[in-house]
This record gives C-alpha cells, structure tokens and sequence, in this order.
C-alpha cells in the first residue's frame, strides 16, 4: 500500500510539474530592462524584445531559439535576443532566472510583461506578443 501512495504522489506532482513548462505566464514589472540589454550588448525591438536564456547544452533551448526565431521573423518590429546564462551569470541572478531555457517577453519600453520557463509553444508566444505589443 505504501508503494502505491508513494508512486500515485509522485506521479500526481510530475504531472503538476510538467503541466507548467514553458507556459507563458503574465509578470507585471515596473522596471525597463533597457540598461540590462545594453549591458548585454543587445538592441530592444521596436515593438517588443524576445529575450530568450540558454545555455550551451540545453537541447529544448535550440527548440525554443527556432520557436522565437519564426515568432520575431512574423511580427514586424519584435526581435529575438539570445543570451548565454553561463556568461551572463550577474543578470541571471538578477532577473531570477533559475532554469533554461526561460524567455521574458519586454514591451516596447523594455517590461517584463509575460515570462515563460520551459520551450513555450508558438501559439502561447504569439498570444503573449499580442498581449504585450499594443
């Protein structure tokens, strides 16, 4: 019996876990991360940011980097920013980034608007993008 509630507990808490990857998720922020992604090296979009964190051998970071590629490539004025977190470690820590990939969608004026941690899906991407670009 102890082993049946054990794998029935673990299983219910997989799901749990697995049932929010990559889901998009709305953040309100206050701050720009304009100076972050000038410190960075990197130029804002015109209309939104895809900022995207990786790491080197992060195999759903390569789906998520081809995810937000076709994304910024379909809305005129947004753009997709990849940084390596490993190189960026005072950023990550920063922005609280705790696993990769994660991508923080920024409007215009550089907020944080939605958040995702996890490959998103295009859709939820896209659908955030609206939300964020007005």
């Amino acid at each position: 019996m102890l082993l049946i509630a054990v794998l029935a507990v673990t299983t219910a808490v997989g799901l749990f876990w697995k049932s929010r990857q990559g889901r998009v998720r709305t953040v309100v922020a206050e701050d720009s991360l304009l100076p972050t992604l000038a410190e960075l090296g990197e130029q804002p979009g015109e209309r939104a940011t895809l900022l995207q964190f990786s790491s080197a051998f992060c195999a759903p970071c390569r789906a998520t980097r081809r995810i937000l590629t076709e994304v910024a490539e379909m809305v005129p004025g947004v753009r997709h920013v990849e940084v390596d977190a490993e190189a960026h470690l005072d950023v990550v820590r920063r922005l609280n980034i705790l696993k990769t990939p994660t991508t923080l969608i920024l409007d215009r004026d550089g907020r944080v608007t939605q958040r995702a941690a996890g490959p998103p899906r295009k859709a939820d991407v896209v659908a955030a993008l609206g939300r964020a670009v007005p």
